[in-house]
């Protein structure tokens, strides 16, 4: 293994502005999305900010996913970072951008740990 991690760090650009301001769907999102990935879920935290914005993080037992949205952006950024070889952090991520319909999802994987960073940058839509 030439890492212990790899960590997704993705931006999310026009978003479902209802969505990003729903902090029960994101929380209900975010599980969803580390479940989909074969993440085994240890602690779950969302607080919604007045007027708008929603910040979380899903704590599992690879790492975490974290959010923080800014609905009148139509912008939110994640981080999903995960530990070993088991767990893909991009399918979570993708999984995300698709559940609140991110219509620009640029992204960054970085190998955390053991070995050299090479960043590999993606651009797409989702």
């Amino acid at each position: 293994m030439d890492t212990m991690g790899r960590h997704v760090i993705a931006e999310l650009w026009q978003c479902n502005v209802n969505k990003l301001n729903d902090m029960r769907l994101i929380e209900r999102i975010f599980v969803d999305a580390a479940l989909k990935a074969g993440a085994e879920i240890r602690e779950v935290a969302f607080h919604k900010f007045a007027p708008h914005g929603v910040s979380g993080v899903v704590i599992i037992s690879e790492s975490h996913l974290t959010i923080h949205s800014f609905p009148e952006h139509g912008y939110a950024s994640i981080d999903v970072y995960t530990c070993g070889e088991v767990i893909d952090p991009n399918i979570a991520a993708q999984y995300i951008a698709n559940a609140l319909e991110a219509k620009r999802f640029e992204k960054v994987e970085i190998p955390r740990g053991l070995g050299s960073v090479n960043i590999k940058e993606s651009r797409k839509k989702a």
